[in-house]
């Protein structure tokens, strides 16, 4: 998960190839497609629950954390494709 983190911040700039080159990275460490697919979701799933519970404290209103947390979490599934695809691509190599 953290090779995949690192990667996809240092490629950012390549809109479809840097995703896919972090989750075929990071498929290969983590060892199997099942362990490369959790590693995949943890971060989508963790950063969406954590901007909520920010968005709540700092604005006060939980409605609005909640859609701060959503809308950040829309943002993260378009992101997920080619990270997937490379993380069951690195998953089947290692």
């Amino acid at each position: 998960m953290g090779w995949m983190f690192l990667i996809s911040l240092l490629l950012f700039w390549l809109p479809v190839v840097g995703p896919l080159v972090a989750g075929i990275v990071g498929g290969q460490k983590a060892g199997g497609v099942g362990a490369a697919i959790i590693a995949v979701f943890l971060p989508i799933v963790a950063t969406s629950i954590a901007l909520t519970l920010f968005g709540s404290l700092l604005t006060g209103i939980p409605v609005i954390g909640a859609l701060i947390g959503f809308g950040a979490m829309a943002l993260l599934v378009l992101h997920v494709g080619p990270l997937l695809l490379g993380a069951i691509i690195g998953g089947l190599l290692a």
